[in-house]
């Protein structure tokens, strides 16, 4: 009867996505407690608070690499494990797991190598200053030591919730989460270590969250068996699960090399102070964008698992329901950041300066932010259905082609500084996210209803 479980070509598609997208979404939410935590705590060291939560911005572009590392594992296996589950392959999925897992392990264990072997000149590279490096490198130097444990956490929960199990993969994030809550004042105040005491306790919190993600999958619960027999790399199997891993991969390349070049430009223009509220903007907006990303992943295996077993219709009501949940939320969440935007930069950091610079910044940064919501919708469609190539065009579209050069050109060209910095965002939603999202309705649409018509026309 193991196969019978979590079929989600049957009974209401809102509902199966709903009971993937909501404890999703909560895991999301906590899961990015692991970072955020570390910036509130740290934001509140009674010395040098924005200098430290400074040094630990510049550390996002490193820990977006390990992340990008993740998704291609990750986000590339699970996807085609939902497929494969589809057509009732079973045997091909459980494959695709244990070479995905293997995957992770290698290439943690070698970003930690490469990772401590040039952390200095990166993060000088990367808009580091004499005052804030020490911060910086202290955070880093410990995360990147536990490195596997945030990549087998982070890339094997996918084949968890991708099996239907959502509460249980919101189950894995909820006990790193709550022990790195728990420890992080325990290691930044009690004993006095601050910013080291913050990556201890986030990599302590991941290594748990692994353990309890190895144990369920090679356990009897699980429908898919992680197992040492699927372990052994094929050629055919890793180049599909790198080619479908592509696109969160490249999204979180590129996420590093926007990261990049804002604290670079940010730091020619503002100096230290700005580099801080970069960190706070994107404290801030990984909290907001979880919602979107755990409805739209949460989508994922119900359209992946429909696709593979032919039924377009519910295909197509899945994207609808997605599309318009994702634009409706962000929607909101614009007119709240746009409102009342120092109740949020106060999260992180209280102190005068920073606040009085953070308001303009946030209501720059995150206008229309609405638009950022096409952009997810559409690619988690592209995702979902195997169209790999064009998830990936469409990440290196926004980030690459438009928000980065804009970075550089739009301070020079309007000649207003680290205004014109935060303003390459929302251009780039619009343009990236539009064309992102229409190029998804003007081609993927089209296919689900002709194989709706020949299937309906054979019957």
């Amino acid at each position: 009867m193991k196969d019978t479980k979590n079929d989600f070509s049957k009974g209401n598609v809102v509902e199966n996505i709903l009971k993937l997208a909501v404890p999703m979404t909560l895991a999301q939410l906590i899961n990015v407690l692991y970072n955020i935590v570390d910036r509130i705590y740290i934001g509140r060291i009674p010395e040098n608070a924005t200098l430290a939560l400074t040094g630990l911005g510049l550390c996002l572009p490193i820990i977006s690499v390990v992340i990008a590392f993740s998704n291609l594992f990750g986000m590339g296996g699970a996807p085609l494990c939902s497929i494969e589950r589809g057509r009732g392959n079973e045997k091909e999925a459980e494959r695709i797991m244990g070479n995905s897992f293997i995957l992770l392990v290698v290439f943690g264990l070698g970003l930690t190598v490469l990772g401590l072997a040039f952390k200095k000149p990166m993060l000088y590279l990367f808009g580091a200053s004499d005052l804030t490096y020490p911060y910086a490198d202290q955070y880093i130097s410990i995360y990147l030591l536990g490195n596997v444990f945030v990549m087998i956490g982070l890339g094997m929960n996918s084949f968890i919730n991708s099996q239907g199990f959502g509460t249980m993969g919101m189950g894995t994030v909820l006990l790193g989460a709550v022990a790195n809550i728990i420890l992080d004042p325990i290691f930044i105040f009690a004993l006095g270590m601050g910013v080291r005491g913050a990556a201890l306790a986030t990599i302590l919190s991941q290594f748990l969250s692994a353990l309890w993600i190895v144990k369920f999958l090679t356990g009897k619960k699980t429908i898919l068996t992680l197992k040492t027999s699927c372990f052994r790399l094929r050629k055919h199997r890793v180049k599909d699960i790198i080619a479908l891993g592509m696109s969160g991969f490249t999204m979180s390349m590129t996420n590093s090399l926007v990261q990049i070049m804002y604290n670079v430009s940010l730091q020619h223009y503002g100096g230290d102070l700005y580099v801080g509220i970069m960190t706070v903007i994107n404290s801030v907006r990984e909290v907001i964008s979880m919602p979107v990303s755990g409805i739209t992943n949460g989508a994922q295996p119900v359209m992946g698992f429909n696709y593979g077993a032919g039924k377009n219709d519910r295909v197509k009501r899945a994207i609808i329901f997605t599309s318009a949940v994702s634009i409706a939320y962000t929607a909101v969440m614009w007119g709240l950041v746009h409102g009342f935007p120092e109740f949020f930069i106060r999260i992180f950091n209280q102190e005068e300066e920073l606040l009085k610079a953070g308001v303009p910044a946030m209501r720059i940064y995150y206008f229309g932010f609405f638009f950022m919501s096409l952009q997810f919708a559409g690619q988690s469609v592209f995702v979902a259905l195997g169209k790999a190539k064009k998830a990936v065009f469409f990440s290196i579209f926004r980030k690459v082609v438009i928000v980065t050069p804009l970075i550089l050109i739009l301070p020079g060209v309007l000649d207003n500084g680290t205004a014109g910095v935060f303003m390459a965002e929302p251009v780039s939603n619009l343009i990236g996210g539009g064309a992102c999202f229409l190029t998804m309705l003007a081609t993927i649409w089209p296919e689900l209803s002709d194989k709706e018509k020949t299937k309906a026309g054979t019957e």
